[in-house]
């Protein structure tokens, strides 16, 4: 490839070269060209003044707006200049002045005039949003922090001016309030802990209206809600708080500590404080309801009330969740016989609603009212009380007490605009050594009530034995009175028989009878004798009997004596029925019966009168041998 092939091929690039060359050196030389891109803003410096009278600028100032050297107020907007010949111009091409969205830009003047004595910002002049400097300076803009700020976007700021600083946006939370301090303002007036109530500045964010209309530096007693703001954080100051919470059964008193004096509204009877409207300083008459408020804490103050029943308990181990009584302990008091003993009292009040201003207002809060008033008034009365009474007749009087003490503290809490609802007492603790005797007391009357008790039922249950003894012997009689009447008859049967045996026997022999009489008499001696036998043993068995039944109890001894008292009326019934003899000779029948003994001999040997005598004798004598012979069968069958 030849040289004039390569010049065709890159004549373009020697185009441009030599295009540059031009601007360069000939254009920018020669004819001041200069060229401010899109996206750019010249700032201008003046090297020199060839002609005029502002040559150079005034004594404190680094800005040019009359065409001195030095910086220059004027801007280059993007765009094509001629005349700024570079040996007596300096153009520097800067971006645009960005602020994001969420963002502020605060503004520091680097010229312009003095800021007041006792002033911190500079006031706002019409400056176009700073984008003119020669308007700024011209109207006054003053040098140092400004209070205006430029919102999200962009602008052409002179950075030889203007030096721009971003901040974020304030944002207030939900159920929060910003208490506001600020940077600049009048002072505030003497006597007052905040500035005063100014309108028209949209919440601190126009600044200059608020100076404008004499708002004072410092504490403010309006107060933000939540949100987002344009505020310029070298004049305002934001704390975020929670909102005052009034909660239901509650009422909020508020004690504003900034405005104006204003009347006593309670009148010439209540001589415990003013309360006033709302607005002014003191304690506002009208209370805050349940619910959430904005209120700024350090200019007022909310003091909850319970509006419904309240119960305060004097009582080491109990506290109730309002934490009033917390300080609260048992009461320690001492009886009229000096003994000290601990009681427990609750107390029930209750403020109305539109008595807890006054109420506020006499004490600056519940936990006063509490140690002012009601401590002591109920301390002090139940130790007076207990004085007039011993320990015995205070426990015993418990309900009269706590009625008359209700009645008391009524009356006192009345002059207090607080209502008494009920006063209660509850766990009395007599001393450890008293309440040992009062316990020993009670335990010794009812082991007396108890031995009563059991004494009486003794005394049923002997009942019963005895009626069951009776019941029992019922029985027993009936069946006496059938063997009596059957006794009878068999002995009547008996007697008939033994009648007519006798005459057979008296008229057959008469020795036999003798015998037969011998043999009775004897049976019936020994009759009689076992009789007494038995009765002396019965009599010693029912001694024995008789003492240990007065071991174990009467009832026991009466059944025995009513069976011995039957047992012996049974007998004298069959004596009465009998008679005597033939009660006798029954027993000597009976005795014949269970003996198996034979009146009349297997063998009779008969003779004449003569012979009589010997007959009657072997008889007597056979008789004899053959009871001898039972008696002895019967003594070996008991061995």
């Amino acid at each position: 490839m030849n040289l004039s092939d390569l010049f065709f091929s890159y004549w373009w690039v020697l185009l441009v070269f030599f295009s540059l060359i031009f601007y360069k050196f000939v254009l920018r030389v020669f004819f001041g060209m200069v060229i401010v891109p899109e996206n750019r803003i010249g700032l201008v410096t003046k090297k020199f003044v060839l002609f005029g009278t502002h040559k150079e600028l005034p004594d404190g100032r680094i800005i040019a707006t009359k065409g001195e050297a030095g910086f220059q107020a004027h801007t280059l907007a993007p765009g094509l200049y001629w005349f700024m010949w570079p040996w007596q111009y300096g153009v520097d091409m800067v971006p645009f002045t960005v602020i994001p969205e969420g963002k502020i830009g605060l503004v520091l003047s680097r010229d312009g005039a003095e800021i007041p004595t006792g002033r911190i910002l500079a006031r706002k002049v019409d400056s176009d949003n700073f984008q003119d400097a020669t308007k700024f300076l011209e109207n006054g803009g003053q040098r140092g922090r400004q209070t205006a700020y430029i919102t999200a976007g962009s602008y052409r700021m002179n950075n030889h001016l203007f030096e721009v600083t971003i901040a974020d946006q304030v944002l207030i939370q939900e159920n929060m309030v910003g208490i506001v301090t600020l940077l600049d303002g009048e002072p505030i007036t003497i006597g007052q802990i905040a500035g005063k109530f100014i309108e028209g500045h949209n919440n601190f964010q126009n600044m200059d209206g608020f100076l404008a209309n004499g708002g004072n530096r410092g504490l403010q007693p309006q107060v933000m809600l939540a949100g987002s703001y344009y505020l310029n954080p070298w004049a305002v100051q934001i704390e975020q708080i929670l909102m005052t919470d009034v909660p239901i059964g509650h009422v909020g008193v508020v004690i504003s500590y900034v405005g104006e004096d204003g009347k006593d509204l309670t009148g010439e009877t209540f001589k415990h404080g003013n309360i006033v409207s709302k607005g002014f300083r003191g304690v506002w008459m009208e209370p805050l309801g349940p619910g959430k408020y904005p209120i700024n804490t350090y200019t007022m103050k909310v003091e909850l009330v319970p509006t419904t029943n309240l119960v305060l308990n004097w009582a080491n181990a109990r506290s109730e969740a309002h934490a009033l009584d917390k300080n609260l302990s048992t009461i320690t008091v001492r009886s009229k016989d000096g003994f000290p003993f601990n009681l427990d009292v609750a107390q029930i009040i209750h403020i109305p609603a539109n008595e807890a201003p006054k109420v506020i207002a006499r004490f600056g809060s519940m936990n006063n009212l509490v140690s002012q008033v009601l401590e002591p008034t109920i301390g002090n009365y139940f130790r007076n009380s207990a004085q007039d009474s011993d320990v015995i007749s205070f426990l015993s009087t418990r309900k009269e007490r706590q009625s008359a003490a209700k009645d008391h503290i009524r009356e006192v809490l009345d002059e207090y605009n607080v209502n008494a609802v009920d006063t209660l007492i509850g766990d009395i603790v007599p001393p450890e050594a008293l309440m040992k005797t009062l316990t020993d007391r009670k335990i010794a009357q009812e082991e007396e009530k108890t031995y009563e008790t059991q004494r009486m039922a003794q005394e049923k249950r002997q009942g019963m034995e005895k009626e069951t003894a009776i019941a029992d012997m019922q029985k027993e009689i009936v069946k006496a009175q059938q063997s009596v009447e059957i006794s009878q008859r068999t002995a009547d049967a008996a007697v008939k028989k033994a009648e007519g045996d006798a005459t057979s026997l008296k008229l057959q022999v008469d020795a036999e009878a003798t015998a037969t009489k011998m043999r009775a008499n004897a049976e019936a001696e020994a009759t009689k004798l076992r009789a007494g036998a038995e009765a002396e043993a019965t009599k010693l068995n029912a001694t024995a009997d008789a003492e240990r039944i007065s071991k174990t109890g009467l009832a026991e001894a009466e059944k025995i004596m009513a069976i011995g008292k039957s047992t012996a009326e049974a007998y004298e019934l069959q004596v009465k029925a009998m008679g005597g003899d033939n009660f006798t000779r029954y027993k000597v029948t009976e005795e014949i019966g269970k003996s198996n003994i034979k009146v009349i001999p297997d063998v009779l040997i008969g003779g004449g009168n003569g012979t009589d005598g010997g007959i009657s004798g072997l008889l007597g004598l056979k008789l004899m041998e053959m009871m001898n012979d039972k008696k002895e069968n019967s003594t070996d069958k008991k061995s």
